[in-house]
């Protein structure tokens, strides 16, 4: 951090915030539906102090890349945006913030579909709320963070992934009614575990057809004269839309009601495999967001003893899959599977994300800053 540190002033702060896998609820979020995510132990670091120069800077330690900018100039590229975008939307909600310098250090891989700008956009706002000290409970950090994702990185997300960056933690599902915001921590299936593992194939949310998806969902409740989807429960209701339109309603219906159905049933982990198979099934068919190294993970992961169910997590077009398995079980299977996987592979290698590795001479760790 030398070529930086002389862009920090005294008295920063440090915080963090946990990435997310989905358990059900998938590309819901939007349409005003209902999600079950759980935090994961991946998490993104920032450290912040009053910038030294009248500028805002910020430097990634995993890119090693710094990027500059003025609040009422031109918002930079890639990462940074992310940043930025938080600033501006505090400034929108006349917040007087002064020029910063941050530095991002993350265990949240991008482009796997565990929400790394999410958790990018919550760490930024809870070290400025810190910092500035600033009046702001969770909720509205979530709020925040995805208004910084619509109006200034160009996503039309729902409000899921920032959510649970914010208010949920590695040992509970989050049941989340995202209309209402009406939540509840709900703990995971008896007798079982997760596994997550990275495809390898990266996705970008704002250059792939997530946006199309979104535009897709509204157009379908336009023409079913509902003000979203979440309001149609019965698929019945969806037989007079256009081919394409019906295919992506229909993914919203059941997905909704597979998530009221496994909060509401309080499901034992094979039932709830199940659903998650049913949900990868919908994902791959009706809303067309899978890719065929995601079906083979999950193919993949079915075919283990112990694994009750694998679907991808995450907008799709790429990213990770998550597996519901036996308890102890999830380092063995994960392991065989990714080795299987990766055999015949020479570039898109698969990692295995969850169980997450023990960190190594303290690899992963935010290195300190202020010193």
């Amino acid at each position: 951090m030398s070529e930086t540190s002389s862009f920090f002033a005294e008295g920063g702060v440090q915080v963090s915030a946990p990435g997310r896998v989905n358990l059900l609820g998938e590309h819901t979020d939007y349409n005003d539906g209902y999600v079950l995510p759980i935090a994961i132990p991946l998490r993104t670091h920032v450290q912040a102090a009053h910038s030294a120069d009248g500028r805002f800077h910020v430097y990634s330690s995993n890119l090693d890349e710094s990027a500059d900018f003025e609040a009422d100039g031109e918002l930079p590229e890639g990462y940074a945006r992310y940043v930025a975008g938080c600033v501006h939307v505090l400034r929108d909600h006349g917040v007087d913030v002064p020029p910063l310098a941050l530095k991002v250090h993350s265990d949240v891989p991008m482009g796997s579909g565990l929400s790394s700008s999410a958790a990018l956009e919550v760490a930024v706002l809870r070290a400025l709320r810190r910092l500035l000290g600033l009046d702001l409970d969770d909720v509205q950090i979530a709020q925040y963070a995805q208004q910084a994702e619509i109006r200034y990185a160009g996503v039309q997300c729902g409000i899921m992934d920032q959510m649970a960056s914010s208010l949920a933690d590695v040992d509970h599902m989050l049941f989340l009614d995202t209309r209402t915001l009406e939540r509840r921590l709900l703990p995971m299936p008896a007798n079982s575990e997760l596994i997550v593992i990275d495809s390898g194939v990266a996705r970008t949310l704002a250059t792939s057809k997530y946006n199309e998806r979104f535009a897709e969902c509204r157009e379908a409740a336009r023409l079913l004269g509902v003000p979203m989807l979440r309001d149609v429960t019965d698929v019945r209701a969806l037989a007079g839309l256009p081919t394409t339109l019906q295919k992506r309603a229909r993914h919203v219906v059941t997905e909704n009601a597979r998530v009221l159905a496994a909060v509401a049933e309080n499901l034992d982990a094979a039932a709830f495999g199940r659903l998650m198979d049913a949900s990868h099934a919908s994902l791959r068919d009706d809303y067309e967001v899978s890719i065929p190294a995601l079906d083979t993970l999950c193919d993949m992961l079915r075919a283990e003893d112990g694994v009750y169910g694998a679907r991808l997590t995450g907008a799709g077009f790429g990213g990770a899959c998550i597996a519901l398995c036996t308890t102890g079980r999830a380092a063995d299977i994960a392991g065989r599977v990714a080795t299987r996987y990766n055999r015949d592979r020479l570039l898109q290698l698969a990692g295995v994300l969850l169980p997450a590795p023990s960190p190594e001479d303290g690899a992963n760790q935010p290195q300190p800053l202020f010193d």
